[in-house]
């Protein structure tokens, strides 16, 4: 074993690096929803602005994006944004109260599917790649900036529900009931989402990651049927479209051990997983095929900071830190004291890793 405290590749060298499962001389951390409500920084900014009006303002999204890695020193930059805004320039109502977000006049039907709007990002969602190129004018081309979006499942039954707090009961039942009509929505999605990440990259985005809140409400035959081709549509149209130099792909889909193996089908290079999968038994079954993000469970970060930090170190070494991004198993809580999510970053980035040799030959 070795440690580290310095790295000699930069940020985005070493992030991309463990995204390709190639050597590094320390793990790579950051945070989902790491800008957000714990930080003094960002309350700051929201009690002035509306959370849509941060996230259409590149300025504001810009800085509040920023907030997490002047505060944190984590190794990549996540744009601040929603993952309704593509709902929402398909042209159903978005609005986002305290209560939660709402979509009005849900999709239901196949009339309402083919009324969905053909966007176009560059006009449509511009403020997005205006506050990607604002990020990285502030924080240099050392420093990987993340572009995101909702894997279509999640952004069908956010569109199909209309609002949701835990429960997709009717997209789970349209899932049941009218197959054809999720199948031709899942592919309108995946269209636009396409055309809406690609805008990412072009803007500078040097890492994509696709969300799937809702991934495991579908069983692996469900999965295998409706959503892992709609998720496949959108990698494979980025890995046609990024240029010479690849844009890696991280695909995170909550509560998704059910159907671990079928993850890797997706074109993702990373796969990004929840505090319930054990991160030793998904190296295991992946092997060095893909890598993998995660996966401490965000509960443990309002403890302790020792315990903050333990979690950190457990979860470097299930994997050996090779081919693997220290994060959360899912987004930070927003009563996260800030000197444990600065412990967790600390911890993962000073963590022992194995040599390249101790890791395994790829399968």
């Amino acid at each position: 074993m070795h440690q580290t405290t310095r790295s000699r590749l930069t940020k985005k060298e070493l992030f991309l690096r463990a995204c390709r499962f190639e050597p590094v001389e320390r793990i790579p951390v950051w945070i989902m929803r790491q800008a957000g409500r714990y930080l003094p920084e960002y309350q700051a900014v929201r009690a002035q602005h509306s959370f849509l009006e941060i996230c259409k303002t590149p300025e504001l999204a810009a800085e509040v994006s920023m907030q997490p890695f002047r505060v944190l020193d984590v190794d990549a930059i996540i744009v601040f944004s929603d993952i309704l805004i593509v709902a929402e320039a398909m042209g159903m109502p978005l609005d986002v109260p305290d209560s939660g977000p709402v979509l009005s006049n849900p999709v239901r039907s196949a009339e309402a599917v083919r009324n969905l709007r053909d966007f176009d990002p560059e006009h449509d969602t511009k403020f997005i790649g205006d506050a990607i190129r604002a990020v990285r004018a502030e924080a240099g081309p050392d420093v990987p900036v993340i572009g995101f979006a909702a894997a279509p499942w999640t952004l069908a039954c956010y569109m199909i529900e209309g609002r949701t707090r835990g429960d997709i009961s009717v997209a789970k039942e349209m899932l049941r009931t009218e197959p054809a009509l999720v199948h031709a929505l899942l592919k309108r999605i995946a269209r636009a989402t396409a055309a809406y990440l690609q805008m990412q990259i072009a803007a500078g985005a040097a890492v994509i990651q696709l969300f799937d809140t809702w991934a495991g409400e579908l069983t692996q035959q469900q999965y295998e049927e409706f959503e892992l081709p709609a998720t496949q549509m959108v990698l494979q149209s980025l890995a046609t479209t990024s240029g010479n130099e690849s844009v890696p792909k991280i695909l995170f889909a909550k509560c998704s051990g059910h159907f671990l193996e079928s993850l890797p089908k997706s074109g993702a290079e990373v796969i990004s997983v929840d505090w319930l999968t054990d991160l030793a038994h998904a190296r295991g079954q992946f092997g060095r095929r893909v890598a993998l993000q995660g996966n401490v469970d965000p509960h443990i970060l309002l403890g302790s900071e020792s315990d903050t930090q333990q979690a950190a170190r457990d979860a470097v070494q299930k994997t050996g830190g090779m081919g693997h991004i220290l994060n959360l198993g899912h987004g930070i809580l927003p009563r996260t004291p800030v000197a444990n999510a600065k412990a967790f970053v600390q911890a993962g980035q000073t963590a022992p890793i194995m040599a390249p040799a101790q890791i395994g030959s790829p399968d």
